[in-house]
């Protein structure tokens, strides 16, 4: 028990130091070698050993940690996209383009301008579960949620993308999205997402996308399936931001207890929506 213990106090403090370094040098953009050299470990045993207790392997949380620097830069300072790169410690404005889109869903211009180059197509639909607003960039489906009053949801959406240019118009893109609610899921295309979140947010909604229909989890299960076992109150708020409902199934999640808990669009309407699934797949 002893050396268990031993070998697990000495297995945090590697990956402690190893994100400390990471924070104090991640303009450096260091290797993988670099990195496991800093914990007196093998490339392979460091980056599994890292991936265990970090939940991430370390070239995710280096771009993790370069994409928050990135947007604090564009955000608060006057530099251009090439030099917001540099100082991020990536070779071009093309790296960190790529960065923000597989992470952010959206380019650096985007993020800076607050989606004044996006035009973001929209439509009002009617659901079992009731009124709702879909919408997508070209990129994806970027937001739906339920709301009684068209005006409320059209400003909730604005308030995501202020600067962005808005048309309603029933799109193919947001005509798939609206099929999930014929249940005839056997059908349904993928559905590409353009989504605008925090690097913690984005794990969290990825995670709720593999809790299969009629399945329940709670919050520290999830939490723990993203190897942040401590942190239930933090995948709480993660998932309490979700700007695609249902289809990011955050309905899903329940208390430890088995309370179904809150929900952004109302606990009534989840209930709903849990009820509906598990009949839905017990029928089939």
């Amino acid at each position: 028990m002893a050396v268990s213990e031993n070998a697990t106090k000495t297995a945090y403090h590697r990956v402690a130091a190893a994100i400390e370094y990471l924070q104090q040098h991640f303009t450096e953009q260091p290797s993988l070698e670099e990195l496991a050299r800093s914990a007196n470990l093998s490339p392979f045993h460091f980056q599994r050993l890292f991936s265990e207790w970090a939940g991430v392997s370390p070239k995710k949380f280096l771009q993790y940690l370069s994409l928050d620097h990135a947007r604090y830069l564009l955000a608060h300072d006057a530099s251009t996209v090439l030099e917001t790169a540099h100082a991020t410690g990536l070779s071009g404005s093309g790296r960190l383009h790529d960065l923000f889109v597989s992470i952010e869903g959206m380019t650096p211009g985007e993020f800076r301008n607050g989606g004044a180059s996006l035009r973001i197509d929209y439509c009002y639909a009617d659901s079992l579960f009731g009124p709702l607003i879909a919408a997508a960039t070209a990129k994806g489906l970027c937001y739906l949620a339920f709301e009684d009053d068209a005006a409320t949801a059209l400003h909730a959406l604005q308030a995501r993308f202020p600067n962005a240019h808005y048309r309603q118009a029933l799109t193919p893109m947001l005509r798939q999205a609206l099929q999930f609610f014929s249940r005839d899921w056997e059908s349904l295309p993928q559905i590409r997402l353009h989504l605008k979140g925090t690097p913690f947010q984005l794990k969290v909604w990825e995670g709720l996308l593999s809790i299969p229909e009629g399945r329940l989890s709670t919050y520290g299960a999830l939490a723990s399936r993203l190897g942040q076992p401590t942190a239930s109150r933090a995948v709480g708020t993660a998932i309490g931001g979700n700007p695609v409902a249902v289809l990011i199934p955050c309905h899903r999640v329940i208390r430890a207890s088995g309370e179904f808990g809150g929900y952004r669009w109302g606990a009534a309407r989840k209930a709903a929506l849990i009820g509906w699934e598990a009949s839905q797949i017990e029928r089939d």
